[in-house]
């Protein structure tokens, strides 16, 4: 699908950012509003991140017409921003492929543009690479400006103040943009959030205060100190503080830029946001309208998701056991927890994008004998493996990780991809580590998880709908028990996963054994020693990297044995796996049915 770029004049004219520095300054309300509809009209009728790009566009345009990029370093964070960006520096015409097989990278991406200066994915990155930039910079001595913008939340987390604190001592030449939209995917929580909020309302009160001023003249410096004071958390950490300003007023924001520009030093601009502006859905309802699947594929799924699944489960416990306690990292909405956050506020904690501060929260509760469940993409899991080691499993606390998007996710690419987990997890010593292959496990596996009580426990499921299994009433599994599905002979599948019902088809044509294995650890050893005195062949089955998986257990336990077996381990290649649908990836590495069959049949007549 492609949008007339004609139906937007001066975005048509404005198709590379030399151009856009032609228009006179009066233009650019016109095209931050023909930029707008553009983004509407192409992300409504594709697939995207949606909101968040809307309330940058006045932002975006004031950088490109100011700054000299991309001679000027500029970093987006989160990247999901980036949409508008990318739009204006020459990617107009792709960016209805953004997030697609082979299209646009749904983020900043080095290997895309030469414009997308940081490749990002994960949030709060951009402060200490763009310190390190501004550094090199005045190394240089060409003048080169360094600004990194960061919202969506992205200021909520430990590595963002980790920046600022070193940024705010070094004193380099950096403009850091805080676009303030009281959001991440879901609201933004936290003191620095409430912190936001105070400025904001000073800012909306401005008159108020000058007439304050004039009537209690007496008053003022004790006022005036006090204002300032608002501006601790920036100012004491060595930052100019400017703000907070209008975000969607492009004139202002030029004027500040320029100011900026001019000047040397550590700046922190405070834009204040609307995210969604310009679709009344959107900035209705920002949480939503956060990325918008194809309108054209929407159906309604006959079966739950694994995420819901979840969320179910988690208030089906709570209804019985008060020391249960919910932590996300800023992923209510998408980890399927907004019922329960709605029914049990007292046993539940969003701790805003600090996956590190999480982990170590939820090993307190431990501690106090409460029950932590820790839900968390596992892409974002490999932000906390410190905490996950130290503050958990060294110390035997009971926690259980609901992993979410583990395996393939798809369109959001390489940074979201869920597919390390199960090799950088093996390694930990005392956990437990289950992997469901239809929603039913799941549901048990979450119980035994919750109810496992000598270290640290992780069931890992996907993204997306499950088989349709019934669901049972729950029931601990006992712990490292693989179940047959099929007998068969001479060769034998032992799965780990989601990928069973994609097994299947191989199996059935080469009469081969089935395991549903459930257990990456402890593993099911004495099956699989049953299993090598009757079979020729062992196959390992896993949606996940081959290198240190659970194949890799397969593999370590038979030589430990002294079992002469040939063992042919199926999973992900030692390479970063780009976006497209899931079902594409399946495909493309051979993880669908035919696939595996294909590499079970061609590794069998070698």
């Amino acid at each position: 699908m492609n949008v007339n770029l004609k139906k937007y004049p001066i975005l048509s004219f404005a198709n590379s950012v030399e151009n856009l520095r032609l228009l006179p300054i009066d233009q650019l309300p016109k095209l931050c509003t023909e930029l707008r509809q553009y983004l509407l009209d192409v992300v409504t009728i594709s697939q995207g991140h949606f909101a968040s790009g809307l309330g940058v566009v006045e932002i975006t345009v004031a950088l490109h017409y100011v700054y000299n990029t991309p001679f000027d370093n500029l970093l987006w964070d989160v990247g999901h921003q980036a949409y508008p960006h990318k739009i204006l520096t020459g990617r107009s015409k792709e960016i209805n492929s953004i997030r697609k097989k082979n299209g646009l990278h749904p983020f900043p991406s080095r290997e895309e543009s030469e414009y997308d200066v940081l490749s990002v994915g994960h949030s709060s990155t951009s402060i200490s690479a763009g310190l390190s930039m501004s550094i090199a910079a005045e190394k240089e001595g060409k003048n080169r400006q360094t600004i990194c913008v960061i919202g969506d939340g992205a200021m909520t987390a430990g590595l963002a103040f980790e920046g600022m604190n070193h940024a705010g001592f070094i004193q380099s030449n950096l403009l850091i943009i805080l676009n303030d939209n009281e959001m991440s995917i879901s609201n933004n929580v936290g003191a620095l959030n409430q912190h936001l909020k105070i400025l904001r309302s000073l800012n909306n009160n401005k008159n108020e205060l000058f007439l304050f001023k004039k009537q209690f003249s007496s008053k003022c410096k004790n006022v005036k100190n006090n204002i300032c004071s608002l501006n601790s958390v920036f100012s004491n950490l060595g930052f100019k503080y400017l703000g907070p300003f209008d975000g969607h007023n492009i004139f202002s924001i030029i004027k500040m830029l320029r100011r900026t520009k001019s000047k040397k030093g550590t700046y922190l601009l405070h834009l204040i946001t609307k995210k969604g502006k310009g679709y009344l859905p959107a900035e209705l309802d920002p949480i939503k309208w956060h990325a918008i699947s194809p309108s054209k594929k929407l159906s309604v799924s006959k079966t739950p998701s694994y995420t819901d699944i979840f969320g179910s489960w988690l208030c089906e416990i709570a209804k019985i056991d008060k020391k249960l306690i919910a932590i996300t990292p800023a992923m209510c909405e998408g980890s399927g927890m907004t019922n329960f956050a709605r029914l049990f506020p007292d046993q539940y904690f969003d701790v805003a994008i600090a996956e590190q501060h999480a982990v170590t929260f939820a090993a307190g509760f431990a501690i106090s004998g409460y029950k932590p469940v820790v839900s968390i993409y596992s892409t974002f899991l490999q932000r906390a493996y410190d905490q996950l080691i130290h503050d958990i499993a060294l110390q035997k606390l009971s926690v259980l990780f609901a992993i979410d998007r583990g395996g393939i996710v798809g369109n959001d690419g390489c940074t979201h991809q869920g597919i390390f987990d199960l090799s950088y997890l093996r390694c930990i010593p005392g956990i437990v580590i289950m992997t469901p292959s239809n929603e039913n496990e799941c549901r048990q596996m979450l119980y035994t998880g919750y109810m496992y009580s000598k270290g640290p426990s992780v069931v890992r499921y996907p993204k997306g709908n499950g088989t349709g299994a019934s669901l049972m009433p729950m029931t601990q599994i006992p712990l490292g028990k693989s179940l047959i599905k099929r007998v068969g002979k001479k060769i034998a599948i032992l799965n780990f996963g989601i990928l069973l019902e994609n097994a299947i088809f191989s199996a059935n044509i080469l009469d081969a054994t089935l395991v549903d294995m459930r257990f990456v650890k402890p593993l099911d050893q004495n099956m699989i020693l049953k299993l090598s005195y009757k079979h020729q062949f062992f196959v390992t089955l896993e949606e996940g990297v081959i290198s240190g998986g659970a194949g890799s257990a397969v593999n370590e336990f038979i030589m430990i044995k002294k079992i002469v077996l040939p063992v042919l381990n199926i999973g992900l290649p030692d390479i970063f796996i780009p976006q497209g649908t899931q079902e594409e990836i399946r495909h493309d590495y051979q993880l669908d049915s035919e696939g595996i069959h294909k590499q079970i049949f061609s590794w069998l007549k070698q």
